[in-house]
This record gives structure tokens, sequence and C-alpha cells, in this order.
């Protein structure tokens, strides 16, 4: 082999394996965040805990909206108390005070960070598109527990209030999806 032909060789296995973990970088992050909780990145559950413990933990809901979006959003309740394990249940309600259809995503993030881990998720607004007509107002749920393991956990046992915060961006708004929905009565509160 030529020390041409060999450098090439190097620099070609260079370029696959960054492009590889460049790659593969998203998702392991993600698995990684998901795990750990790292980022306040929350759990996920089919059902809630089987454990509920005599300690409290106070949850703290706060609500945003991206600069660009139009919508009005906020917790329905901004606190709850609940026993540690027990399953919550909260709302946010969005209104869309315009005169035309928009569509949300919500991202969301759990502070203190270190409590991601241990706030779980059942059911959540957040992993769905969100379409809301002209003048139309929803109240979103989400349905969570903070796991047990909080209170043995070696930072998690100082946590006494988390915060679930939420932030809606517009996304784009399909054709099909929105004369869908304008030839569908819609109910207002």
């Amino acid at each position: 082999m030529t020390p041409k032909t060999k450098t090439l060789s190097q620099t070609l296995a260079v370029v696959v394996l960054m492009g590889s973990l460049a790659w593969a970088s998203v998702p392991f992050y993600d698995w990684f965040c998901r795990v750990t909780g790292f980022g306040g990145v929350t759990g996920m559950a089919e059902l809630g805990s089987d454990t509920i413990l005599d300690e409290t933990i106070k949850i703290r809901f706060d609500a945003s909206v991206d600069k660009d979006m139009k919508w009005r959003f906020k917790p329905v309740k901004r606190t709850m108390e609940l026993k540690i394990g027990e399953t919550g249940l909260a709302f946010y309600e969005a209104y869309n005070p315009t005169d035309r259809p928009i569509a949300g995503s919500a991202s969301y993030n759990v502070t203190p960070y270190q409590a991601g881990g241990f706030f779980t998720k059942i059911d959540c607004f957040c992993f769905e598109e969100q379409l809301l007509m002209p003048n139309e107002r929803v109240q979103m749920p989400v349905t969570f527990y903070v796991d047990p393991d909080i209170v043995d956990d070696r930072e998690g046992k100082y946590i006494h209030t988390i915060t679930l915060s939420y932030t809606f961006h517009e996304i784009d708004l399909h054709e099909a999806q929105a004369a869908l929905r304008i030839d569908t009565p819609i109910k207002r509160n």
C-alpha cells in the first residue's frame, strides 16, 4: 500500500467514523436524557406507581408560549401537593384569540433538573400536535407521579418542590387538516 493510499484510507475511515458518531449522537443523547433525567427530561409510564409514600412533594406548573405563538397558555392550577408515588392530574388551558386556525406543539422540562428522572408522565398533551380553531379554548390534561425512589437518591431526597414547565411553539398547519376542522362545528367555552 502506498503512502497516498494509506492516508486516503485513514482519512475516509475518520470521515465515516465521525459521520456515524454525528448520526448516532441525537438518539443516544435522547436515550441518555430519558434514562438519567438529565436536562429535566421526564420518565414515561403506562400506569401509576405501585408504591405511595406518606411524604408529600409540591408540584408547580408553569406555562409560556414562543414569542411568535399567538395563543394564550396557562396552567389551570399553579401548584399541587401530592404524596410521593400518588398519581396527579393537572390541566393546562390554551386559547387561540386569533381569527385563524393555529397548530402548536409543546416542549417541556422539569426543574430542578435532578428531579427529571423521578418525574414520570403517564399521559400528556405534549406528545401530540394541538390544533386550535379561531377563538377556541381547550383544557389539556397531564397525568403524572413522582417516583418513590426520589427519597433514596443522593440529590433527590433534598427536593421538596418540582416545577413542570411547558412552552408552546407554532408549527405548520396542514391545509387538509385545517379544512377538516373548519367544516366541523366547534364547541366554545
